[in-house]
């Protein structure tokens, strides 16, 4: 059973980021079908706007998926959420271009993008959240690592798409028909992962809870609260610390991610600019690198605790950012690629760690929601957010060096929050 939960969650979680990933990598083609501009910034400014603006539903998926999955339990809401993650996203894959329907064609992009991104937005915290309940307290933070892992994977996936389709089709058929072949993927992938999950049996830490209430009429310690009024209202009044703290905590996730692993290849090839083969090429291996290290850091987390290995990433990332977009924009193939590397190397000690962390961080009647609103709240924040706020911030600025003190900036706003955070990397999920 846990290892049909592994397989389910990296799957459902793999689908949301490949999908991400081939939005990403494809940008500038994407530009070019539903944004065309004279100005090349402008159009690609647009895309990474519609990106941003999908995530404005981020916070309202979180609400209404960690409801459900609170009130009815882990699977069902996973069962739902990826029949319509992954069928947003095969429509998009076959969207009339802007020259064929003219507004109609980035008016249903965007409405796409939304009905993926609310979808999305119960995914990786209902599947860290359905995981992290059936695994032992010891090796928690290795299970839910496979969480980001398959983060990593997607966006390899895309990755590599994206350098073999740049490679070997001209701009023409990229244009025409190339970028649609990711968005069709997720339809079949997606039906799979809803015939896993239909058959799973719910997590066993929840179902205790719900026996627990059902004996003693509601009255369960702890989660009788959660089960009297609604996940969320019991989650303000009674763990709001927990939920700033952990908003705070996932702020470095959301902007150090999607900077580092889907907008440098950007950054790179229209503010350096590198050839986009060779930014691509680089992403591909740092996502390698990122998939070996994230399981590495669950095992440390495991072994050293939580807290001071996402304190350590804060630091990293305070004390590293800024040389490193200096290096960075020499352009120089081998210095980037190092560079590269020591950035996703301190992005895993923040990810392989955080799913952990936020798992642990509220009780079982409130889990889902409590990891779902402050992930996904930062997220839309701060996420979806980060490539058109570094393609603005260097446009407004006028520097190419605006984007690293932006993240310098985030990184010590989570390290306050990391400070006044708890530890219960060594606690059963029923105990907390």
């Amino acid at each position: 059973m846990v290892r049909k939960v592994a397989a389910s969650s990296f799957l459902g979680n793999f689908i949301e980021w490949f999908d991400y990933a081939s939005y990403s990598y494809f940008a500038t083609t994407i530009a070019q079908v539903f944004f065309p501009s004279s100005d090349r910034t402008v159009a690609l400014m647009q895309t990474f706007g519609v990106f941003a603006l999908s995530f404005v539903l981020r916070p309202v998926g979180a609400l209404f998926w960690g409801d459900y999955g609170d009130r009815k339990g882990r699977k069902g809401a996973l069962s739902v959420s990826i029949v319509l993650m992954s069928g947003a996203s095969f429509l998009i894959g076959c969207l009339p271009p802007y020259a064929a329907v003219g507004l109609a064609a980035p008016a249903l992009l965007l409405l796409l993008r939304m009905v993926q991104s609310f979808s999305a937005s119960g995914e990786y915290a209902g599947a860290a959240t359905f995981l992290g309940e059936y695994a032992p307290a010891s090796r928690r933070g290795f299970y839910c690592s496979l969480i980001p892992a398959s983060t990593a994977i997607g966006l390899l996936a895309g990755s590599t798409i994206a350098s073999v389709m740049s490679a070997n089709l001209g701009e023409a058929a990229l244009v025409g028909w190339g970028w649609r072949i990711p968005f069709l993927l997720a339809g079949p992938l997606g039906l799979i992962v809803h015939y896993i999950r239909t058959n799973l049996a719910d997590s066993p830490v929840y179902e205790r809870m719900t026996k627990a209430l059902e004996a003693k009429g509601g009255a369960a310690a702890g989660d009788s609260r959660a089960k009297a009024s609604s996940p969320l209202r019991t989650l303000f009044r009674y763990h709001a610390k927990e939920l700033v703290i952990s908003f705070g905590a996932s702020m470095l996730n959301a902007v150090g991610f999607y900077t580092v692993l889907t907008y440098l290849p950007t950054y790179l090839s229209e503010t350096v600019g590198m050839e986009a083969s060779r930014s691509s090429a680089i992403t591909s291996v740092c996502l390698v690198l990122y998939v070996l290290l994230v399981f590495a850091m669950g095992r440390v987390s495991d072994a050293f605790g939580r807290r001071k290995v996402l304190i350590g990433a804060c630091v990293a990332f305070i004390a590293l950012t800024v040389p490193a977009f200096v290096i960075l924009n020499t352009g120089l193939f081998w210095p980037v690629l190092l560079v590269e590397l020591a950035l996703c190397a301190a992005l895993t000690a923040n990810d392989g760690t955080l799913s952990s962390y936020l798992t642990e961080t509220f009780p079982t009647g409130v889990r889902f929601t409590g990891f779902a609103v402050s992930f996904n709240l930062a997220n839309a924040v701060f996420g979806g957010t980060a490539p058109f706020i570094a393609t603005w911030l260097i446009w407004a600025t006028g520097s190419a060096m605006a984007p690293a003190w932006y993240m310098v900036a985030v990184a010590a706003v989570a390290l306050v929050a990391m400070i006044c955070s708890h530890e219960h990397s060594d606690r059963e999920l029923a105990d907390i």
